[in-house]
Parts: structure tokens; sequence; C-alpha cells
């Protein structure tokens, strides 16, 4: 059972907050963008009744960040008590002849544009007008308000299971929204307060855990402090050059391309490997990468990806942020398929049972009390991001129109790009978010990825099925 939040108030999670510091440099960004190929435009009137419910549903589409700059605590999330759902619902027709590329040239634009911070942190638009009365619904939210999996949770709280609609009850009554003047500076005072308590009670039981057991297994305990340590001390290194000799520029302009790979297929593929889908979808990524390298006349044995780790429970409620980071290194030049994809294995195996994983929060609090241009540097040294969402494995319907293919395009977090796997239905929708400095070739790039799914699936007795994959870009 997934929790609707009631709290009318909340401050931001201190990985939240660590996204929010980061856009001081704009190349940091934390803005997601999904895009919904349908097939038919939506009836307009149960696209907005649909929205009204769902904000009301999940109130965080009603609220706004409010910081105080004279509070030592973070930003906090207070209900708008100007939330007008008509700014955050837009719909436009794309130009004759316009087609895909000019949605995806408008989801990018959106992407690079800056929200509006005194209002909700999210934007959807209808673009009608495509081939065969097609269209596309374009979705912008901010990564603070969900991330991939809580996106995936809050779509089917809000969309249809049948093109006739889907029964929902109505939604419990919002509280009133708290006036931003009554959070006077004491509020964050005591939001440290509240935080060093917490933090000291949990560090009083673990002292008296670890001398117990200290007493009890002195050695057994001082090398799983020692691993702790480690792990920690992994996951936070600096990371000062990138590993890619040729994606080394950073920008704000980014650009966007999709491609299409059957679900089932990669799925063989992986269990031929003996890894899972996440581990063939690396691999491709990785055999991709290797091409597009060497088509720029440079062989590279090694690069450095970001793997977002979802830290979500069945306990926490809708929307918020909650991932964590893990950089680390995945070979290129390993050419057998099979033998890539269960070394990739391997490593994120590994870096998935990190004991820092656990420990991700209070790391992102320490870490907040550095220049927030101390993370951002690190980042932007990081060669590409990569990221795998569960969909839904069944149609979606949103106010009479089918959903064809459902595209994420995940921020790139300072990297060269983002390459974000969706699986949805019987397809697995790639979403490519790249830098333009980085990859001023993203046509060159795609094929290349292309490539690299080509030959993993080439695992499967019937490489016919290669044939599915396809490219689409802007």
């Amino acid at each position: 059972m997934i929790r609707m939040s009631a709290v009318r108030h909340r401050y931001m999670t201190q990985t939240d907050y660590m996204s929010w510091r980061m856009e001081q440099d704009p190349i940091l960004r934390s803005t997601i963008v999904a895009v919904a190929l349908l097939d038919r435009s939506p009836d307009w009137t149960r696209f907005v009744d649909m929205m009204s419910r769902g904000t009301q549903h999940i109130p965080i589409f009603r609220r706004k960040v409010v910081t105080d700059p004279m509070s030592p605590a973070p930003p906090r999330w207070v209900n708008d008590p100007d939330f007008d759902l008509s700014w955050h619902l837009r719909r436009f027709t794309v130009p004759a002849l316009g087609g895909w590329a000019a949605v995806l040239d408008f989801a990018r634009t959106v992407g690079m544009t800056a929200f509006d911070k005194d209002r909700p942190l999210w934007e959807f638009t209808v673009l009608s007008g495509l081939e065969t009365g097609r269209a596309a619904l374009v979705m912008k939210v901010h990564h603070s308000l969900t991330d991939g999996v809580g996106g995936m949770q809050i779509a089917r709280e809000i969309v249809d299971f049948t093109r006739e609609g889907t029964t929902r009850a109505e939604p419990a009554a919002t509280a009133q929204p708290q006036e931003v003047e009554s959070w006077p500076l004491t509020g964050g005072l005591a939001w440290y307060r509240d935080t060093a308590t917490k933090f000291a009670r949990r560090a009083s039981t673990a002292v008296t855990r670890h001398g117990a057991e200290l007493a009890r297994h002195p050695g057994e305990t001082l090398r799983n402090t020692a691993t702790v340590l480690g792990s920690i001390s992994r996951f936070t290194r600096p990371v000062v050059t990138t590993l890619s000799p040729v994606m080394t520029k950073r920008s704000t302009r980014r650009r966007f391309a999709v491609l299409d790979v059957p679900v089932e297929a990669l799925g063989r593929a992986a269990s031929l490997g003996g890894g899972s889908i996440n581990d063939a979808f690396l691999a491709s990524v990785l055999r991709g990468m290797a091409r597009y390298h060497r088509r720029h006349g440079v062989d590279i044995h090694e690069l450095r990806l970001t793997l977002p780790i979802s830290l979500r429970t069945a306990e926490d409620s809708l929307g918020g942020n909650r991932i964590t980071l893990a950089r680390f290194g995945l070979p290129t030049d390993i050419g057998d398929p099979a033998e890539l994809i269960r070394s990739v294995h391997a490593t994120v195996d590994v870096w998935r049972n990190e004991p820092a994983v656990a420990l991700s929060p209070t790391i992102a609090g320490a870490l907040n009390l550095l220049p927030a241009s101390t993370l951002g540097n690190m980042l932007k040294h990081v060669d590409f991001v990569a990221s795998n969402v569960v969909g839904s494995p069944v149609p979606l319907f949103i106010a009479g129109s089918e959903v064809l293919r459902y595209y994420a395009f995940s921020p790139t977090l300072g990297s060269a790009f983002n390459v974000t796997l969706m699986s949805y239905t019987s397809q697995c929708c790639v979403g490519i978010d790249a830098d333009t400095d980085a990859v001023p070739d993203l046509d060159v790039l795609t094929a290349c990825l292309a490539d690299g799914f080509r030959e993993v699936l080439a695992l499967c007795p019937d490489a016919h099925d290669v044939a599915a994959t396809h490219v689409w870009t802007n």
C-alpha cells in the first residue's frame, strides 16, 4: 500500500537538498522530462479533470518550495496559495510535417528551461498534429518532486487502464495552504534541534551496540567498522578527470534521441549472459560507447558512470526523490556480450550492496556542509549516467488516448549524456539526453548505441528480433 502524504509542509530531504544546491550551476539542473506517444489527442476536458483529481490525490503537485535566507534549515515544501492548474497544463499543435522531430525538439527545449520556483515544479503539455492523428504528452518535473520509480507510482495513481476510464476513489480533503510568514527563524532552528536529537539518539544506540559487539567480537567488529568507512570513502572520493578523452566538454545545451528495444528479447539475452535486464542494458551501452570512441579514433578500456540506486520502500509516500548515486567504472573492451554482461553484473552487485548505500541520507547531509561547487565538479567528470526504470507491463490510457511509447529523459547531472531505459508493455523505451558540447554528433552516438543493443540481442538464437530495434532523433 502506497501512503498519501497528508503533511501540510515538510523540509527537503538531505538528498533533495543536495540536488537543489547543485543547481547554482545550471549545467547540473535536476529536471526530468518524459514523453508519452499517444494514438490520438486526449479529450481536453477529461485530461484537465484527471489532472485536477490527481493533484488533489497527490498533494505535492500543489506545493512549492520555499527557501528562508535567514534560516539554517533546508528549503521546505508548502501548499501554494496561488495554485493555478491551468498554468501547469498547456496544449499546442506541432508544425505541419514537424512530426516526432518537433516533439523531441520541444521536449529538449522545455528540459533546458529553468522552472519558475515560485510555483509547483511541474508542467504537462499536449502536442497534437502528429501523423495519423497521433499526439504526444510532454511531462516536465523537478527531480525533487519524484524519481523514476516514484514517477511510475504516481502515473498509476492518475492515468486510466482502459480507454473509457478507470473508476477512482474521491481524493481526501487537502489541508488549507500554510502561510509562508508563519515559519520564522525558530522553525529552522527547531528543525536542526530535532535533526541533531535524532542523530544523537541513533549515534548513541550505535555506539552502545558497537561497544557490546567490540567486547564480544573485537576482531570482527573492527573489520566491519573498517569496511563501512572504506565504503563511505569509495562513495565520496573525488573524481577529477573523465575517463573518456572524447566527451570532455560540458554546457547547458541538450538534444534528445530515443531507441526502441524489445523487452522479451533483451530479457532473454540477459538470461543467456547470466544477468538481469539492467545488466544487458548497461552492456549494450558499453558496447555502443566502444564503437562511438572508435569512430573518433580512440580505443578505450573503461568508462565511469553514475548509476542511480533506488532507496524507495513500500512505506514511503508518493513523491520525493528516493535515490542515491553510485559512481564507478565499467569495462568497454570486453568483446563477448555474454562475458560483458557477467562482468557488469558482478560490479553492479557489489555497488548495490555497499554499506554506504544505507547511509546515503547521512552522507548527503555531510556533503551539504561543503560548497555546492565541490560535488558539482566531481559529477562533471563522470562520463555518463545510466538509469533503468520498471514501467507498466499493461497499456495505459490518458483521457481516451492510449499510450504507445513512454520515454524518460533524465538529467545529465554534469555528465556527457544520460541514457534511461523504461520498460513499457513489450518495449524498452530508451531516452537519451545528451550535452551537445560533449556529444556534438548525437546521431552518431545514437546509431552506435543501437548497434550496441544489436550486439547484445544477437545472443538470442532468433537474432532476427534485432530488426525491431529502431532509432528516432530530433
